[in-house]
């Protein structure tokens, strides 16, 4: 059923645009036929308002992945460099908060670390929403921020690493079986926000997967129970990415970088000082205004690079791809 909405969705969608612009374009005819200039722009205006719809509509139809359409978790992770790549992530985690929110999709906090003195040490974020995972998992690598550091007495310029990971959250539909042995369950106290409860009791659950190292954890939670349940979802998606991942480099889709946290690895930089300038150092679309990016506005980033996952090249613009 919700493959039948979907699909419905995008042909009532395209048949919409159809007919307006067939309206519009008869409307110019007519309006041109009495000379009625007026009424020539506000229907040119028309079609230019379809056309941003049109391109939106393409950007949806690209979002055909295995997962794409469905919701999904995000995780933030502070690199080496102390106060400093910890305020970095700090930064990048109000960023997705703030597209997310521009594209109405609700938010829930899963995990949080909060960092020595300013900013965090790491973050969880499910995001919920259509094409939550479609539109995010491009984002999954290695971010640069190049920076006056507020932290440095002596203003000196710095250069900070977080890292971004991006998967999906899956249905009781798709099985993935985790032996027991295959992993590490461990409790602690909550730290952060949360009152007496959280902050007294073991109620933060940790979850290894000792065969691939990975590890989530959920602390948002007052029971441990419902900690541990959602740790064992995320652990299951993340388990679940691999494999897309794996089918997904056998037939040259995009795969979000898994690298250290450092130079060389990274997937996108931000520089704030001497000069302003975000540049996506795979698809090489660029911003001068950071501080537009820094509050949400990701959008063309991420439409180029789903236009590189279809087929595109670098530095290819979306209204060149067919």
């Amino acid at each position: 059923m919700r493959e039948r909405q979907k699909l419905d969705s995008a042909m009532s969608s395209v048949r919409g645009l159809e007919n307006e612009l067939a309206d519009a374009t008869g409307l110019i005819e007519l309006a041109e036929a009495e000379g009625d200039g007026a009424m020539v722009a506000d229907a040119e205006r028309s079609i230019e308002a379809l056309a941003k719809r049109a391109e939106q509509s393409r950007l949806q139809s690209m979002l055909s992945g295995e997962a794409d359409g469905n919701d999904t978790y995000l995780e933030i992770h502070a690199g080496a460099g102390g106060t400093e790549s910890q305020d970095w992530a700090e930064m990048l985690f109000r960023m997705y908060r703030r597209w997310a929110e521009r594209h109405g999709y609700k938010l829930q906090l899963i995990e949080e670390s909060e960092g020595d003195g300013a900013g965090i040490k790491s973050a969880t974020l499910l995001v919920k929403g259509e094409n939550a995972y479609g539109w995010l998992k491009s984002e999954a690598g290695v971010h640069r921020l190049v920076r006056i550091s507020p932290f440095d007495s002596n203003a000196r310029r710095h250069t900070s690493f977080s890292s971004v990971t991006v998967y999906p959250v899956i249905d009781q539909s798709i099985d993935i079986d985790i032996p027991d042995k295959d992993v590490r369950i461990d409790v602690y106290r909550s730290s952060g926000a949360g009152g007496q409860h959280v902050n007294k009791t073991e109620s933060a659950v940790r979850i290894t997967h000792l065969p691939t190292g990975i590890a989530v954890a959920c602390q948002t939670e007052r029971s441990q129970h419902q900690n541990r349940a959602t740790c064992w979802d995320m652990l299951r998606s993340r388990l679940y990415e691999i494999e897309l991942e794996k089918k997904q480099a056998e037939t040259g889709a995009f795969v979000g970088e898994k690298t250290d946290i450092g130079w060389g690895h990274q997937i996108r930089s931000y520089v704030l000082q001497p000069y302003q300038l975000v540049k996506d150092l795979r698809t090489g679309v660029e911003s001068r205004t950071p501080s537009d990016v820094l509050d949400g506005d990701l959008d063309p980033f991420m439409a180029a690079a789903l236009a590189q996952a279809v087929g595109g090249k670098k530095g290819d613009k979306i209204e060149d791809l067919e």
